[in-house]
């Protein structure tokens, strides 16, 4: 019997250790995030086509032109 006891007290001592270990890193206070910089909205310079035609309010849009295709 002290044979078993001596061939498991390494294994014991490591999960002992492990656990310890584990222990620490989940019950320990978090670290404060680390922002490289704040990210900013870019936006694209010149953002609408400068050939497109202006919306249309949907009143208007009733009277358009029978040849004129709504996709346009």
């Amino acid at each position: 019997m002290v044979y078993v006891a001596v061939l498991l007290l390494p294994g014991v001592g490591l999960l002992l250790f492990t656990m310890t270990y584990l222990e620490d890193r989940l019950f320990a206070e978090p670290v404060p995030v680390r922002h490289a910089r704040r990210r900013h909205l870019r936006l694209l310079p010149g953002g609408r086509r400068a050939h497109s035609a202006p919306r249309l309010d949907p009143a208007s849009a009733a009277r358009r032109p029978a040849g004129q295709d709504a996709a346009a």
